[in-house]
């Protein structure tokens, strides 16, 4: 089975998934969970790449970064998901594709269609086919608190102003239509949107 949590940054989805991958530890599955950032990876390759991409000082193009990002999807599927869905396991990432689509498309500007054909090519086609997936929703207001106790402003795109949140904002809603995403509101407490995520996914 494979799971993917997406969501604005500062909406819960990394607490989630490690949630639901101990709770279907505990019902017996054997569970694969990763975050496509690669930020907290143990490959030092993948590793090396996402302190590049999420650095907000480095002289980055966008569209070097949407290629960039699309390295480090491309290695965690091929050595962590693919051997796992294979052998019959879960698998739960945070973030999708859709993360560039919406940071680097909607908000910063790179071409959509680009973003589509790069991944399309590269990516296999069971990428693009989740067996169950969400879209975490939080207000401006409710990000701009959440991130402010995070105090994590040196990421590239927690740097960004307001007006660049709001287009992230706007960019999941339109993706979550399109797609036909199903949207979790994560406003409440940790073990209420997990209860919400749960009911859900029906596990």
């Amino acid at each position: 089975m494979f799971i993917v949590i997406e969501g604005q940054d500062a909406t819960g989805k990394d607490t989630q998934a490690k949630l639901l991958a101990e709770y279907l530890r505990s019902q017996g599955k054997t569970v694969v969970h990763y975050a496509e950032s690669g930020t907290a990876s143990e490959d030092p390759f993948i590793a090396e790449i996402a302190k590049l991409t999420y650095g907000s000082k480095q002289d980055i193009d966008h569209k070097t970064r949407v290629m960039m990002y699309l390295i480090n999807r491309y290695e965690q599927w091929r050595k962590l998901a693919e051997p796992a869905l294979r052998a019959g396991d879960v698998v739960i990432t945070t973030r999708s594709w859709f993360s560039t689509l919406i940071y680097e498309g909607y908000a910063a500007g790179v071409s959509r269609t680009f973003i589509r054909k790069i991944h399309k090519n590269v990516m296999p086609e069971r990428y693009f086919h989740p067996d169950k997936q969400v879209i975490f929703t939080l207000s401006d207001e409710a990000r701009a608190k959440r991130l402010g106790k995070q105090g994590r402003t040196d990421e590239v795109w927690k740097s960004q102003p307001d007006e660049f949140q709001k287009k992230v904002n706007t960019g999941y809603l339109k993706v979550a239509k399109e797609f036909e995403v199903p949207t979790l509101d994560a406003a409440g407490t940790v073990e209420e949107v997990f209860e919400d995520l749960k009911k859900l996914f029906e596990v």
